[in-house]
């Protein structure tokens, strides 16, 4: 079962999806929830109350000392290597993080 999403949550998401737009970045849906991806390839996503990213080993473990911050598994009993799930009380760091994980997945 996919975790709700709060209206704070999607307004937050928004912000950062619009944010990105000029770089090409679009909206879709992978895993069956929202998410932003360049060029077919999945760089971010809504995950209940919080976004999903995926970023290399640097950002990546800077996202993971977060409090409430873990792997993110989209409930196939298995963390995903490269991915994090970054909760809705640390969306101010949510644009950076999206950011780098464009950098990253960037073909």
């Amino acid at each position: 079962m996919k975790p709700r999403i709060s209206l704070k949550t999607r307004l937050e998401y928004d912000a950062v999806a619009k944010g990105l737009a000029d770089a090409g970045v679009v909206e879709g849906s992978m895993f069956g929830m929202p998410c932003l991806k360049i060029e077919k390839k999945m760089l971010a996503g809504l995950f209940g109350d919080a976004m999903t990213f995926k970023l290399p080993p640097e950002p990546r473990a800077e996202a993971l000392a977060l409090s409430g911050a873990e792997a993110f598994d989209p409930g196939m009993g298995q963390p995903m290597k490269e991915w994090v799930v970054v909760p809705l009380e640390h969306a101010g760091s949510w644009p950076k993080y999206a950011e780098q994980a464009l950098e990253f997945v960037r073909p």
